[in-house]
Protein backbone atom coordinates (compact mmCIF):
# COMPACT_ATOMS: atom_id res chain seq x y z
CA UNK A 1 0.00 0.00 0.00
CA UNK A 2 2.76 2.12 1.14
CA UNK A 3 6.71 1.75 0.09
CA UNK A 4 9.31 3.56 1.79
CA UNK A 5 12.32 4.73 -0.04
CA UNK A 6 15.55 6.53 1.48
CA UNK A 7 17.61 8.39 -0.89
CA UNK A 8 20.97 10.15 0.07
CA UNK A 9 20.95 13.38 2.23
CA UNK A 10 17.65 11.86 4.33
CA UNK A 11 15.10 12.81 1.42
CA UNK A 12 12.88 9.69 1.97
CA UNK A 13 10.25 8.63 -0.64
CA UNK A 14 6.79 7.39 0.49
CA UNK A 15 5.99 5.93 -2.73
CA UNK A 16 2.28 5.05 -3.01
CA UNK A 17 1.44 1.82 -3.94
CA UNK A 18 -2.07 0.37 -4.00
CA UNK A 19 -3.39 -2.00 -6.87
CA UNK A 20 -4.19 -0.67 -9.63
CA UNK A 21 -4.35 2.86 -9.48
CA UNK A 22 -3.69 4.05 -5.54
CA UNK A 23 -7.28 5.11 -4.99
CA UNK A 24 -7.52 6.95 -1.83
CA UNK A 25 -9.38 5.03 0.35
CA UNK A 26 -9.71 5.16 4.07
CA UNK A 27 -6.62 2.93 5.10
CA UNK A 28 -4.09 4.33 2.04
CA UNK A 29 -5.21 8.05 3.35
CA UNK A 30 -4.39 7.17 7.19
CA UNK A 31 -1.00 5.12 6.65
CA UNK A 32 0.03 7.75 4.34
CA UNK A 33 -0.22 10.36 7.43
CA UNK A 34 0.68 8.51 10.03
CA UNK A 35 3.69 7.18 7.92
CA UNK A 36 4.36 11.53 7.53
CA UNK A 37 3.70 11.84 10.53
CA UNK A 38 6.73 8.68 11.77
CA UNK A 39 9.20 10.02 9.13
CA UNK A 40 8.79 13.42 10.63
CA UNK A 41 9.47 12.33 14.08
CA UNK A 42 12.73 9.65 13.01
CA UNK A 43 15.21 12.52 11.69
CA UNK A 44 13.57 12.70 7.73
CA UNK A 45 14.92 15.64 6.59
CA UNK A 46 12.24 15.94 3.70
CA UNK A 47 9.73 13.84 2.10
CA UNK A 48 8.82 13.19 -1.58
CA UNK A 49 5.21 11.40 -2.42
CA UNK A 50 5.39 9.42 -5.43
CA UNK A 51 2.90 6.90 -7.32
CA UNK A 52 3.39 4.23 -10.01
CA UNK A 53 4.51 4.86 -13.19
CA UNK A 54 1.96 6.54 -15.13
CA UNK A 55 -0.71 7.17 -12.03
CA UNK A 56 0.02 8.98 -9.34
CA UNK A 57 -3.73 8.50 -7.51
CA UNK A 58 -6.82 8.35 -9.13
CA UNK A 59 -8.11 9.83 -6.24
CA UNK A 60 -11.12 8.98 -4.52
CA UNK A 61 -11.86 5.06 -4.38
CA UNK A 62 -15.93 5.78 -5.00
CA UNK A 63 -17.08 2.75 -5.07
CA UNK A 64 -15.20 1.88 -1.51
CA UNK A 65 -16.91 5.13 -0.37
CA UNK A 66 -20.30 4.54 -1.59
CA UNK A 67 -20.43 1.39 0.88
CA UNK A 68 -19.87 4.05 3.57
CA UNK A 69 -22.85 5.62 5.44
CA UNK A 70 -22.97 9.00 6.80
CA UNK A 71 -20.70 8.49 10.13
CA UNK A 72 -18.25 6.64 8.08
CA UNK A 73 -18.00 9.53 5.13
CA UNK A 74 -17.32 12.25 7.64
CA UNK A 75 -14.56 10.06 9.46
CA UNK A 76 -13.28 9.46 6.15
CA UNK A 77 -13.24 13.08 4.89
CA UNK A 78 -12.26 14.22 9.10
CA UNK A 79 -8.74 12.06 8.06
CA UNK A 80 -8.79 13.10 4.73
CA UNK A 81 -8.35 16.93 5.92
CA UNK A 82 -5.92 15.73 8.33
CA UNK A 83 -3.32 14.28 5.54
CA UNK A 84 -3.81 17.41 3.98
CA UNK A 85 -3.29 19.51 6.65
CA UNK A 86 -0.38 17.22 7.99
CA UNK A 87 1.32 18.17 4.04
CA UNK A 88 0.32 22.08 4.48
CA UNK A 89 1.97 22.13 8.03
CA UNK A 90 4.83 19.63 7.78
CA UNK A 91 8.06 21.82 9.31
CA UNK A 92 9.89 19.67 6.43
CA UNK A 93 9.63 20.30 2.72
CA UNK A 94 7.21 18.29 0.88
CA UNK A 95 7.84 17.42 -2.92
CA UNK A 96 5.06 15.50 -4.94
CA UNK A 97 6.58 13.69 -7.85
CA UNK A 98 3.39 13.28 -10.32
CA UNK A 99 4.34 9.97 -11.97
CA UNK A 100 1.17 10.04 -14.47
CA UNK A 101 -2.48 10.84 -14.34
CA UNK A 102 -3.14 13.05 -10.73
CA UNK A 103 -7.12 13.23 -11.35
CA UNK A 104 -9.12 15.00 -8.04
CA UNK A 105 -7.59 13.66 -5.01
CA UNK A 106 -4.40 13.49 -6.37
CA UNK A 107 -4.26 16.62 -7.24
CA UNK A 108 -5.44 17.83 -4.16
CA UNK A 109 -2.79 16.23 -2.12
CA UNK A 110 -0.34 17.63 -4.57
CA UNK A 111 -1.68 21.48 -4.06
CA UNK A 112 -0.14 21.37 -0.25
CA UNK A 113 3.39 20.26 -1.06
CA UNK A 114 5.86 22.46 -1.40
CA UNK A 115 6.47 22.11 -5.26
CA UNK A 116 5.19 19.69 -7.77
CA UNK A 117 7.09 17.60 -10.25
CA UNK A 118 4.79 16.27 -13.38
CA UNK A 119 5.68 13.74 -15.39
CA UNK A 120 6.07 14.05 -19.72
CA UNK A 121 3.45 12.57 -21.39
CA UNK A 122 -0.42 12.25 -21.92
CA UNK A 123 -1.08 12.57 -18.60
CA UNK A 124 -4.03 14.73 -17.32
CA UNK A 125 -4.71 16.23 -13.84
CA UNK A 126 -6.91 18.88 -12.23
CA UNK A 127 -9.93 19.05 -9.76
CA UNK A 128 -13.04 17.60 -11.85
CA UNK A 129 -15.53 17.59 -9.00
CA UNK A 130 -18.12 19.42 -10.47
CA UNK A 131 -18.38 16.71 -13.19
CA UNK A 132 -18.87 13.96 -10.61
CA UNK A 133 -21.82 16.10 -8.98
CA UNK A 134 -19.40 17.36 -5.93
CA UNK A 135 -18.71 20.84 -4.23
CA UNK A 136 -15.25 21.64 -2.92
CA UNK A 137 -14.58 22.45 0.30
CA UNK A 138 -13.34 26.37 1.03
CA UNK A 139 -9.84 25.31 2.22
CA UNK A 140 -9.58 23.16 -1.15
CA UNK A 141 -10.46 26.08 -2.81
CA UNK A 142 -8.37 28.41 -1.07
CA UNK A 143 -5.01 25.65 -1.68
CA UNK A 144 -5.79 26.44 -5.45
CA UNK A 145 -6.01 30.12 -5.53
CA UNK A 146 -2.66 29.90 -3.76
CA UNK A 147 -1.46 28.37 -6.99
CA UNK A 148 -3.72 29.60 -9.66
CA UNK A 149 -4.90 33.16 -8.90
CA UNK A 150 -8.84 33.87 -8.36
CA UNK A 151 -9.47 33.90 -11.74
CA UNK A 152 -7.72 30.83 -13.59
CA UNK A 153 -8.96 29.24 -10.56
CA UNK A 154 -12.54 29.86 -10.64
CA UNK A 155 -12.31 28.55 -14.65
CA UNK A 156 -10.82 25.56 -13.62
CA UNK A 157 -12.65 24.64 -10.83
CA UNK A 158 -16.26 25.52 -12.29
CA UNK A 159 -15.79 23.49 -15.88
CA UNK A 160 -14.08 20.18 -13.44
CA UNK A 161 -12.13 19.28 -16.15
CA UNK A 162 -8.74 17.08 -16.29
CA UNK A 163 -6.46 19.66 -18.07
CA UNK A 164 -2.96 17.96 -19.64
CA UNK A 165 0.30 18.15 -18.04
CA UNK A 166 1.06 21.20 -20.45
CA UNK A 167 -1.74 22.91 -19.35
CA UNK A 168 -0.99 22.48 -15.95
CA UNK A 169 2.70 23.86 -16.12
CA UNK A 170 1.50 27.15 -17.99
CA UNK A 171 -1.26 27.69 -15.53
CA UNK A 172 0.65 26.44 -11.96
CA UNK A 173 -0.64 23.56 -11.38
CA UNK A 174 3.09 22.04 -11.46
CA UNK A 175 5.99 23.50 -11.41
CA UNK A 176 7.98 21.30 -13.25
CA UNK A 177 7.68 18.60 -16.29
CA UNK A 178 10.53 16.07 -16.39
CA UNK A 179 11.09 12.98 -18.50
CA UNK A 180 8.60 10.24 -16.89
CA UNK A 181 11.44 7.99 -15.54
CA UNK A 182 13.15 10.96 -14.03
CA UNK A 183 10.40 12.34 -11.39
CA UNK A 184 10.91 11.01 -8.25
CA UNK A 185 15.25 11.80 -8.83
CA UNK A 186 14.16 15.63 -10.06
CA UNK A 187 12.10 15.71 -6.62
CA UNK A 188 14.59 14.29 -4.67
CA UNK A 189 17.08 16.89 -6.38
CA UNK A 190 14.97 19.68 -5.75
CA UNK A 191 14.99 18.87 -1.75
CA UNK A 192 18.56 18.55 -2.25
CA UNK A 193 19.23 21.67 -2.72
CA UNK A 194 16.71 23.60 -0.50
CA UNK A 195 18.64 21.15 2.34
CA UNK A 196 22.08 22.42 0.98
CA UNK A 197 21.01 25.96 2.25
CA UNK A 198 21.39 27.67 5.82
CA UNK A 199 18.77 25.00 7.37
CA UNK A 200 17.44 27.46 10.17
CA UNK A 201 17.13 30.69 7.55
CA UNK A 202 15.67 28.02 4.85
CA UNK A 203 12.70 26.85 7.79
CA UNK A 204 12.36 29.45 8.87
CA UNK A 205 11.33 31.22 5.71
CA UNK A 206 9.67 28.27 4.44
CA UNK A 207 6.76 28.72 7.71
CA UNK A 208 6.58 32.09 7.24
CA UNK A 209 5.37 31.62 3.28
CA UNK A 210 3.37 28.77 4.15
CA UNK A 211 1.72 29.86 7.61
CA UNK A 212 -1.22 30.71 5.62
CA UNK A 213 -1.68 26.81 4.15
CA UNK A 214 -1.20 25.76 7.85
CA UNK A 215 -3.99 28.33 9.37
CA UNK A 216 -6.40 27.25 6.43
CA UNK A 217 -7.06 23.67 8.28
CA UNK A 218 -7.75 25.05 11.70
CA UNK A 219 -10.99 26.81 10.56
CA UNK A 220 -13.89 24.64 10.82
CA UNK A 221 -15.59 26.82 8.19
CA UNK A 222 -13.16 26.16 5.98
CA UNK A 223 -13.37 22.41 5.86
CA UNK A 224 -17.29 22.79 6.18
CA UNK A 225 -16.83 18.70 6.47
CA UNK A 226 -20.73 18.56 7.36
CA UNK A 227 -21.60 20.54 4.11
CA UNK A 228 -19.16 18.15 2.32
CA UNK A 229 -20.63 15.04 3.41
CA UNK A 230 -24.50 16.72 2.79
CA UNK A 231 -23.78 17.16 -0.58
CA UNK A 232 -21.78 13.47 -1.52
CA UNK A 233 -25.36 12.10 0.38
CA UNK A 234 -27.50 14.12 -2.32
CA UNK A 235 -29.76 12.06 -4.71
CA UNK A 236 -27.93 14.09 -7.78
CA UNK A 237 -24.67 13.20 -6.45
CA UNK A 238 -25.21 9.68 -5.55
CA UNK A 239 -26.41 8.83 -8.92
CA UNK A 240 -23.47 10.30 -10.68
CA UNK A 241 -20.91 8.71 -8.61
CA UNK A 242 -22.97 5.19 -8.59
CA UNK A 243 -22.58 5.41 -12.63
CA UNK A 244 -19.35 6.26 -12.01
CA UNK A 245 -18.36 3.41 -10.18
CA UNK A 246 -20.17 1.09 -12.70
CA UNK A 247 -18.35 2.80 -15.61
CA UNK A 248 -14.88 1.90 -13.28
CA UNK A 249 -15.97 -1.83 -12.60
CA UNK A 250 -16.70 -2.12 -16.28
CA UNK A 251 -13.20 -1.15 -16.83
CA UNK A 252 -14.52 2.32 -19.03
Amino acid sequence: MLQIHRHAGEVVELRLDRAPVNALNPELVRTLAETIDDQVRDGAQALVLSGRPGMFSAGLDVPELLCLDESGMRAFWQDFFGLLGRVAASPIPIVAALTGHSPAGGTVIALYADYRVQAEGAFRLGLNEVQVGLVVPPVIHQGLVRLLGAYNAERHLVAGEMIPAEQALELGLVDEIVAADRVVEAAVDWCRRHLALPRQAMLATRALCRADLAAAFEDAAALDVDGFVRGWFAEETQATMRALAERLKKGG
